[in-house]
């Protein structure tokens, strides 16, 4: 075992948990690192909208294979999570770097998204579940924390881009860099007590997901978040780029698009710790069927502002990013309290696979539907999965299962 993971054994609850969150946060740049800086590539004229659209919708595919490999071989809960974190996290930032060996336009780049995308599967749900070993009453913040670093990690590509300006290179840079410091962080997490036993291989132990009734609410009420979630990650900082540029010069545009982006998916932390504690208070239910009606309306109203005031726009979006992610770490709790503690880590990678996969559609479709009914009405599509959401865990609330959630109070 290596000195790394030695010294890990011997951090405390409160040091661990701070390795993780630092950890997702350094690592989970990648995903967002080549989508952010599209609107520097567009201005330049070195990309075609499709491709725009594969710089992240290639992730997700990668995603969703990494969790299908890792469902049916259960190695998020065979495999000692650090290692499997470290070595994802390696392998990722290499697969990113690779990306200033081509040109923006070259399928080799799309190739390199996918690895980077497969090598997501072992990073954030394997943080999740770290996380979940250490969760004393207060489960609903601890992955709370954890979505806040995956917003953070998400968000900082797009601060890169407005630092780095149209060196879009140091963007790429940066973030391979920041997961490298990762997987040297995360050996020197421990793992909590609440570790279940290691599962042996059973490739149907992944359909428990679909199989629980429980389960399935929650999972559901994911997808309807997920429907929503990375369309407007993915599109936001296009959609502000256009915006802006109808009141000021295209230069001034692209910087504050960028700037704002970060502002917009980094303030999701404050949903995401603030809907923690509020859920292991009141409820997860509660917490995720507020959230997705506060998002789900944000989507339809946004496109109205479209090329209006910039601060009402932006104060709009804020509130956007807030409450679109509020319920996203406790779709995952939910599933922690309600699976087997043997099978909490494959619960996670199913529930993540299912919920990237959706994404795939609602990334693809957000640009068509600008091109048809332009941006005032694009995005109100995406209301469609948070009010659906609303219904799965309104059902789940009625359930007995739904007594495991929150400590009682569901």
């Amino acid at each position: 075992m290596g000195l790394g993971v030695r010294l890990g054994m011997n951090l405390g609850r409160r040091a661990s948990i701070m390795m993780v969150t630092l950890a997702m946060m350094a690592a989970l740049g990648l995903w967002f690192a080549a989508s952010a800086i599209v609107p520097a590539l567009l201005v330049q004229g070195n990309l075609d909208p499709t491709i725009a659209s594969l710089f992240s919708s290639a992730v997700q595919v990668g995603f969703v294979c990494g969790t299908i490999i890792s469902a049916v071989f259960v190695l998020a809960d065979r495999l000692d999570p650090r290692r499997l974190f470290a070595l994802s996290a390696v392998v990722a930032a290499c697969a990113n770097f690779a990306i200033l060996l081509f040109e923006p336009s070259s399928p080799m780049v799309i190739l390199c998204r996918f690895i980077t995308g497969i090598c997501m599967a072992g990073i954030y749900p394997v943080g999740m579940k770290l996380a979940t070993t250490w969760a004393e009453g207060d489960l609903g913040f601890l992955v709370g924390t954890l979505g806040g670093a995956l917003t953070l990690g998400s968000a900082a590509p797009h601060l890169f881009n407005a630092l780095a300006g149209v060196d879009w290179r140091a963007t790429i840079i940066t973030a391979s860099a920041s997961a490298l410091a990762a997987a040297v962080l995360i050996l020197f997490v421990s793992i909590g007590p609440n570790i279940g036993k290691t599962s042996s291989f059973c490739s149907g132990q992944a359909l428990a997901a679909w199989r629980n009734k429980s389960l399935r609410y929650v999972n559901l009420g994911y997808l309807g978040h997920m429907w929503e979630l990375y369309a407007m990650w993915t599109w936001i900082g296009v959609f502000l780029f256009a915006s802006f540029r109808l009141s000021m010069t295209e230069e001034a545009a692209l910087l504050n698009a960028s700037l704002a982006t970060f502002g917009i998916v980094g303030i999701g932390v404050v949903g995401c710790v603030l809907g923690g504690l509020w859920a292991d208070r009141t409820g997860r239910t509660v917490v995720t069927m507020v959230s997705m009606v506060v998002s789900g309306t944000c989507a339809i109203v946004v496109g109205f502002l479209f090329g209006g005031d910039p601060v009402w726009l932006m104060a709009l979006c804020l509130v956007w990013g807030i409450a679109i992610v509020a319920d996203s770490a406790q779709f995952s709790a939910s599933i922690a309290e309600l699976s087997d503690k043997n099978l909490v880590g494959t619960m996670l990678t199913v529930q993540t696979g299912t919920g990237f996969l959706l994404t795939l559609g609602t990334i693809h479709v957000v640009p068509v539907l600008v091109d048809w009914v332009g941006w005032t009405y694009a995005f109100a599509f995406l209301a469609i999965g948070p009010f659906l959401g609303v219904i799965a865990m309104g059902r789940l609330r009625t359930l007995p299962e739904a007594r495991k959630i929150a400590g009682g109070r569901r």
